[in-house]
């Protein structure tokens, strides 16, 4: 059992995981641990395994402090083994999670509350792969990964289908494609003490933001705060806001959105959002967050701080 320590909860910090961004989250996990401890935490670090029911019961902490990303930390599964275990835990709850992982689902409760996103179709890989489903330009990935894991963009017809790796699944989004920049708004808050946009950041890049562009360094840079219309940015801060309580989330979550500039407000859509935002000092929304007064500190002590169950 880890021991607490006075009236200072003992944390868990759980990291790693089965998902193909098992190397960013044991990044996050790290730095997390590290600043829970610079608060006075008595912290323990978890490699996420198949056993982590029975390590987690076995240790039975104060707090889960969840770090993972990707399928199995990300989309309701690694919540709903803390909510039968009874361990409070940070960021989103089980319905939240597993929503914001389904692309599709997320878009359909985006348009339910009104939020402007393009189109997109769920298709097998074998169509995409045989010919053109939608009028070029669009974009193919999965539907349930994070981190711009698998992205194909296709940019005019005479490119040809693409050919996908033999590790996309069975069936993936080809999604219309937006021309222009990279914004993106963090929300810091619940229900009980109302929810806060924490900025919007541009992501500047010399290509397709991908897995590389987000985690190779000099892969991209960050723009904070964007150098966009106030219209803009308030939109962003807006949508953002109803995003995160259109899926239910709850602690810290972050909204993608890309801007067609040439078209003003109406080129500003809606891509996704992520509940479990990677979070090292760099990225981006410990970076919104210290831009708003957080330090990274207080950032990870504010989601310890939140955590429980019946999320």
């Amino acid at each position: 059992m880890v021991s607490s320590t006075g009236n200072t909860p003992a944390v868990a910090v759980i990291m790693g995981g089965p998902s193909v961004e098992r190397e960013v989250s044991l990044s996050t996990g790290q730095e997390c641990a590290a600043a829970l401890r610079d608060a006075g935490y008595e912290v323990i670090e978890v490699v996420a395994d198949r056993d982590l029911a029975m390590r987690l019961a076995e240790l039975s902490p104060d707090v889960v402090f969840n770090a993972l990303h990707g399928r199995w930390g990300e989309d309701g599964c690694v919540q709903g083994l803390l909510e039968w275990l009874g361990l409070p835990y940070t960021h989103s709850g089980v319905l939240a999670s597993a929503l914001a992982m389904d692309k599709q689902k997320t878009k359909q409760a985006y348009r339910d509350a009104g939020l402007p996103v393009v189109d997109s179709v769920l298709v097998p890989r074998e169509a995409v792969m045989a010919g053109h489903v939608m009028d070029p330009p669009y974009v193919v990935k999965p539907n349930n990964e994070g981190s711009s894991v698998g992205v194909y963009l296709v940019r005019e017809a005479g490119d040809g289908p693409p050919r996908l790796s033999a590790d996309m699944p069975a069936t993936v989004m080809v999604e219309q494609f937006v021309a222009g920049r990279e914004l993106t708004t963090s929300v810091l808050g619940d229900a009980r003490h109302g929810d806060r946009a924490l900025g919007v950041t541009d992501i500047v890049t010399q290509g397709w933001y991908d897995y590389d562009a987000k985690y190779t360094p000099g892969g991209s840079r960050h723009v904070l705060p964007a150098q966009v219309p106030d219209e803009i940015a308030a939109a962003c801060e807006d949508y953002a806001l109803r995003a995160h309580a259109t899926l239910g989330c709850r602690g810290l979550s972050r909204t993608d959105f890309r801007w067609d500039e040439a078209r003003g407000l109406a080129g500003l859509y809606l891509l996704e959002t992520n509940t479990q935002p990677g979070m090292t000092p760099t990225s981006l929304s410990p970076e919104q967050a210290i831009a708003a007064g957080i330090s990274f500190a207080e950032l990870c002590d504010w989601l310890v701080r939140d955590a429980s169950c019946n999320r």
